[in-house]
């Protein structure tokens, strides 16, 4: 218990990566985390999509990129491997979507593979490109992007040390 308890506390976002794929293993253990996420009344309704492949992974990174209004940036900060999550259009698509990414992030974490969650998902899928992708992954045009899930192994100026938790965070009544 204190050791899943540890790992909660423990996990931080990575904006470092080593050029060095993430074994097939590690791969379906995050993704098994992420099936096991809450989901309003059990209907498990987000979609998930790992890319491993380079060229897709540069792809949604340059798609990623143009939204944020830098077309050379790097937002996957060389993360070989990412997971788009796709929420279902439903009035708890995008909570059940990011549940699932919180259980990712953290049993990543969990089994020594480094994560960050990149935004706009949203914009990058419902561009005339993103579309394209989702039709070729099977993902249904109703459903749209929640979030991305980085995974590589950190180098270690990618990882920062924990800041204090503010004041007044939680409140019990």
């Amino acid at each position: 218990m204190k050791e899943a308890y540890d790992n909660l506390l423990t996990r931080r976002s990575c904006r470092a990566y080593r050029n060095e794929q993430i074994s097939d293993r590690e791969l379906e253990m995050i993704l098994e985390a992420g099936k096991y996420a809450p989901t309003a009344m059990g209907r498990q309704s987000p979609l998930i999509v790992a890319v491993k492949t380079p060229e897709t992974v540069d792809k949604i990174e340059k798609l990623n990129s143009a939204v944020l209004g830098n077309p050379d940036g790097h937002p996957f900060y060389g993360a070989p491997a990412v997971v788009v999550v796709f929420a279902a259009p439903s009035p708890t698509g995008a909570s059940d979507a990011n549940l699932v990414i919180g259980n990712m992030l953290n049993a990543a974490n969990a089994i020594g593979v480094d994560s960050c969650y990149i935004w706009r998902a949203k914009e990058v899928f419902d561009s005339e490109e993103g579309r394209i992708l989702k039709s070729e992954w099977g993902i249904p045009d109703d459903y749209s992007g929640a979030g991305n899930v980085i995974l590589g192994y950190g180098k270690p100026e990618g990882k920062r040390e924990p800041i204090p938790r503010k004041e007044g965070y939680a409140i019990i009544v």
